[in-house]
């Protein structure tokens, strides 16, 4: 089958994720018929680099011999059955390695199917500790500006990335918004972290007896702009919310495993929170699935008699399915085996020196760095922070461009980012942000007409472009 066939053929059946399939009269899609590492292949020979790890999933690259190994081997034993009653293997030494990876406080692992199950789950669990604990009256959430954690209807409640939100407001919960921690003009990160934190704790102050708990993403809010803060404001975090006890969400599914230096990001602030929420490397991108960890005191608010109605009755089909943990184990034994955290951190080092002339661009500002992941933002006006218009949708010309030189490039509206897998080399770095950088001027040469038709649907500028 050509690659054109295969093109016609799905445009005739699939509705694509976070697309308007309008644009794909004009934009092609990307046919891949095989990957391996860091590249995407098509059946006619062409190749992308995937800079950005096939949406932060591909830890170590596609088709990872070891965890493909794993999956086989469990292939011949189990490939699924309900965790409900039953038990398995994969599932016990998956949740023995993450606590052990964790630490203490936690005790106890909660499997669903993906990032936003899993913020559904810890929502859920922290709403109905408060209530079980005889609080029925905490019954919101604390979120942070232009954070994002999923698009089921609990995640997107705490969500705060508008082109996602509006549509579906009338079906949300309101949740109350602090301030974010990236840095404004003129702000260190260090006063940025005070500032929202200060924020935070009035906030607390004012309604802490009707909150359950506050999400965050530490150190990156990913898909709202790869906004980047200082540790210090989840230490000065995790202060307020004991001051004012209520619980602390860390939603790591993208910041998890490495990509921020750590192997958990909120280790970099030296604390802990109630809820850890896992998902897209964790099984190395292979299969879909999360784990929500949790303390035992949470866990023991849900123990008790059937009579007394304290179960937390919460259920996926596929929780702890055989195949993704036997991929998960070996993502965890990858990570106590091998340097890749030294691996991550010579990247990341490689990925900044790349990254350093873009500075000279004349319509890029806030270069910007944690661990392996990079970002800089596009804007008309760099020095009064001016951004393009949206319907220039610039982010989507820089997307335009990798495809036609070799590189998965998916701006974020207005971000171009950088997340590659763990295997790549500094030689392909140089390449992608090269790629990039041509990109740029390609997008920001105001002589070049728009090359892909604007709909009348609304476009944030923080979101995604595609």
């Amino acid at each position: 089958m050509t690659d054109a066939d295969l093109i016609r053929r799905d445009l005739a059946v699939l509705w694509h994720p976070c697309t308007q399939m309008h644009d794909h009269e004009s934009l092609p899609l990307l046919p891949v018929a095989r990957a391996q590492g860091a590249w995407l292949h098509a059946a006619d020979g062409r190749r992308w680099l995937d800079a950005i790890s096939s949406w932060w999933v591909n830890l170590f690259g596609h088709n990872d011999p070891r965890v493909s190994a794993a999956i086989r081997d469990q292939l011949d034993r189990v490939a699924h059955v309900m965790l409900a009653g039953v038990t398995h293997e994969p599932a016990v030494g998956l949740a023995e390695d993450l606590l052990a990876a964790a630490g203490p406080p936690f005790k106890r692992v909660f499997y669903a199917d993906n990032g936003a199950s899993g913020i559904e789950v810890a929502l859920k669990m922290s709403f109905h500790w408060w209530r079980n604990a005889g609080h029925p009256k905490r019954t919101r959430f604390v979120a942070i500006e232009g954070g994002y954690h999923g698009e089921t209807l609990g995640a997107l409640s705490v969500t705060d990335v508008a082109l996602y939100r509006e549509t579906y407001d009338a079906l949300l919960n309101a949740p109350t918004f602090a301030p974010c921690p990236a840095p404004r003009r003129g702000e260190t990160p260090a006063q940025a972290a005070v500032r929202a934190a200060d924020g935070l704790d009035a906030l607390l102050g004012e309604h802490g007896d009707t909150i359950c708990a506050v999400i965050v993403e530490p150190l990156v809010q990913g898909a709202g702009g790869m906004l980047m803060h200082d540790p210090a404001w989840l230490g000065r975090v995790r202060a307020a919310c004991d001051r004012h006890g209520v619980h602390l969400i860390a939603d790591e599914i993208a910041v998890g495993f490495g990509r921020t230096g750590t192997l958990f990001a909120h280790a970099q602030a030296g604390i802990t929170p109630d809820f850890l929420v896992l998902s897209k490397g964790l099984t190395g991108g292979f299969l879909p699935l999360s784990a929500v960890l949790t303390t035992q005191d949470v866990y023991d608010a849900f123990y008790a008699e059937y009579r007394t109605r304290r179960a937390f009755l919460h259920s996926h089909s596929y929780a702890g399915n055989p195949l993704a943990c036997a991929a998960a184990r070996a993502v965890m034994a990858t990570f106590r085996e091998e340097p890749v955290l030294d691996r991550v951190a010579a990247l990341g080092a490689a990925l900044e020196a790349a990254m350093a002339p873009l500075a000279d661009l004349p319509y890029v500002a806030n270069l910007r760095r944690r661990g392996l992941i990079g970002a800089l933002d596009l804007l008309a006006d760099p020095a009064a922070g001016t951004p393009f218009p949206w319907q220039d949708r610039r982010g989507l010309r820089v997307y335009c461009h990798g495809l036609e030189h070799g590189a998965l490039l998916r701006p974020l509206g207005h971000v171009v980012y950088f997340m590659p897998p763990y295997c790549i080399t500094a030689d392909q770095i140089r390449f992608m942000v090269d790629t990039a950088r041509a990109g740029i001027l390609a997008a920001t040469d105001d002589a070049r007409p728009t090359q892909v038709a604007v709909t009348a649907q609304s476009f944030d500028p923080a979101a995604l472009e595609l």
